[in-house]
């Protein structure tokens, strides 16, 4: 009897949360080939990455300008890979600049159109938040992706309506954070602070200043009880070694599969705006939240974006739980105000009261999103 042809997929992650959600989705498929783009989580799993995963971890409209030669070249090596490849699926997390560009060139080049014509398929992960800011997304995904796997239930009508199929798989990093055995710690006399810069370089280099200076405020302000903990990623991490090594107060630094247990023991925490936030408000930790980015990409998106908040928990509860401080209000005085309202317990109570709220809004009852989104795959192949 003739073996089965095993299924064969493209899997393409740019950023530390795609990642992670990548190599999960690996394990869920053992049967399955795996070839692409990912990092240390999907090389871990198997995947031998076609170029370091840093090179996509850029955002900004301006930031994506400087890396635009980069970005170009490692655009052709993937379709170039993908066509020589002839995956099943092309199998996209997040990152939807480079996503859609990779598509697009494939689509427009006949061998590529010869591997559309014998099946394959365009599947991505993470809705584009066409809620907050252009709604006209929704059409345009529907013209370039064949699936489309969003988070929640309420961002499915907004593809649907467009012909797109989508389904809804809850949020990953919940899955990651319910399922966790890492407990909280002892209580200690130190109070953990978590400063956390984000994933991206332009980011990392904009709020490690803010950060430094907020450390020293604080332990200059008397509270000599507290630990500042930066938690590092694989695309960021050596640069930041390098720019605290002069810190008057010496930050620890931890390795990103240490950073729940982290987080379940924080203090507060101040963090970049991004996934970070999500991980904080299911654990109902206190945060703050802070993004500085290129002047011109912050005025672009405050005439774009329709949502009065960058935080998810924000959005969803629509209501502001979480401090932001945004753009020019992202300084230490402003920082240091929120900071000194989430000592007092009354305040901290109501804020971790309002988190646990939004429970219910994370994870979908009949499984992890990488089991779903796996599942799914397999049904669309007969596997």
């Amino acid at each position: 009897m003739q073996n089965k042809k095993k299924l064969k997929i493209f899997i393409i992650a740019g950023e530390v949360s795609g990642d992670v959600l990548g190599a999960k989705i690996m394990k869920e498929m053992p049967d399955v080939e795996f070839v692409g783009i990912g990092g240390q989580n999907m090389v871990a799993a198997g995947l031998n990455s076609l170029f370091p995963m840093s090179d996509l971890a850029v955002m900004g409209i301006v930031e994506v300008l400087l890396h635009a030669r980069t970005l170009t070249k490692r655009i052709d090596e993937t379709v170039k890979e993908i066509i020589t490849e002839k995956p099943d699926v092309v199998l996209t997390i997040d990152s939807p600049g480079f996503a859609k560009s990779v598509i697009k060139q494939i689509k427009k080049q006949p061998e590529g159109q010869t591997l559309i014509k014998k099946g394959l398929k365009f599947y991505h992960v993470v809705a584009p938040q066409v809620w907050a800011w252009r709604e006209g997304r929704a059409k345009k995904y529907a013209k370039i992706f064949d699936r489309l796997y969003a988070f929640f239930d309420f961002e499915v009508p907004y593809f649907t309506k467009h012909g797109l199929d989508t389904v809804a798989v809850g949020h990953p990093i919940s899955d990651g954070l319910v399922n966790s055995t890492v407990k909280k710690s002892k209580k200690s006399t130190e109070k953990i602070i978590a400063l956390v810069p984000g994933s991206r370089m332009s980011e990392v280099k904009k709020l490690l200043p803010i950060f430094k200076n907020l450390a020293e405020r604080l332990t200059s302000c008397g509270f000599v009880n507290y630990k500042f903990v930066i938690p590092t990623v694989e695309t960021t991490a050596e640069y930041v070694k390098k720019y605290v090594e002069n810190w008057s107060v010496k930050p620890e630094l931890v390795p990103s599969d240490k950073r729940y247990e982290l987080y379940r023991n924080t203090y507060i925490a101040v963090v970049a705006s991004g996934t970070v936030s999500a991980e904080l408000a299911m654990l109902h930790i206190p945060t703050i939240v802070v993004y500085k980015m290129n002047p011109i990409t912050t005025w672009i998106g405050h005439l774009l974006i329709k949502v009065k908040w960058v935080s998810l928990v924000n959005i969803l509860l629509n209501t502001s739980v979480y401090p932001e401080c945004l753009g020019s209000d992202a300084n230490v005085e402003n920082i240091l105000d929120h900071f000194q309202q989430l000592t007092i317990p009354s305040v901290r109570n109501k804020m971790i009261e309002k988190l646990k709220s939004a429970d219910a809004l994370w994870l979908k009852p009949n499984g992890a999103p990488s089991a779903l989104i796996a599942d799914s795959i397999r049904k669309s192949f007969g596997k």
